[in-house]
Parts: C-alpha cells; structure tokens; sequence
C-alpha cells in the first residue's frame, strides 16, 4: 500500500466518525496503541523544535521503509503527531519526502487546532520529511 493511499484510507476511516470532537478523541485514543520510543532515545537530540509540548520522534529506517516511533506530554499533540507519522509509518524515503499530508484538512482537524499547534504539526512534518530525504539521497 502506498503512502497516498494510506491516507485516503485513514480519511475514510476516520470520517465515519460524523462529530469533530469524538473524530479528534478517537484520534487521541488511537495514539495510545502506537509505539514509542525507548527511554534512552527520549533525549534531545529527538525533540521536535517547534512544538507547544515536548514531542519525540525517532525516525528509522528499516528493509528501505520509513518507521516513526513517537511520544509526547500531551495526549491531544501525541494523537495528532501520531496520525500523521501513520500516514507515513512503512513508506519508502521517496513516497514519505514528496507525499503532502491532507488528512488534517481532510478531516477538519486543521480547523480544531490553535496556531500554535499547527506550527508544531508543520514542524513534525518537516522532521519526518527531513529524514526521508536523507534516506533517500
């Protein structure tokens, strides 16, 4: 499965879910299932700058396929953080570097989040989009 349509399945998936607020606490209760990574990778060096909490991601790279470990303080930043590294989690370097996230927009959740959040969602993009670069080169 590709990473576009990953995200055109979590769109749908999600979308069922008719009220913004249950979609975004379904978002949050979905993160808790998602890995993180271990304590002594919790370091600074993984800090995602940019964000209103303290956010760690730890990208890898495994049998040419992108992997994104992540944690957070705050639950609400970890389930939109973890979301968009779904969208990504088993692409190749080249499909997560050059597929655009939509399922914010998509889902209405861009419209739910103060700014200060969405420069800190950007910022979570820009990592894994970083990352996925470097593999690829």
């Amino acid at each position: 499965m590709t990473v576009a349509e990953k995200q055109r399945g979590l769109i749908a998936q999600l979308g069922i879910i008719e009220d913004p607020q249950e979609r975004l606490a379904a978002i949050v209760s979905r993160a808790k299932k998602w890995p993180v990574p271990v304590e002594e990778r919790r370091t600074d060096q993984h800090l995602v700058r940019g964000c209103s909490s303290r956010v760690w991601l730890v990208p890898e790279l495994r049998e040419g396929r992108c992997y994104f470990p992540l944690d957070a303080d705050s639950p609400l930043v970890k389930g939109i953080a973890t979301l968009l590294c779904e969208v990504y989690e088993g692409g190749t370097p080249e499909e997560v570097a050059a597929t655009d996230p939509e399922i914010f927009a998509a889902l209405g959740i861009d419209r739910m989040l103060s700014p200060t959040r969405l420069n800190g969602l950007a910022a979570v993009r820009e990592t894994i989009r970083q990352f996925a670069a470097g593999a690829a080169a």
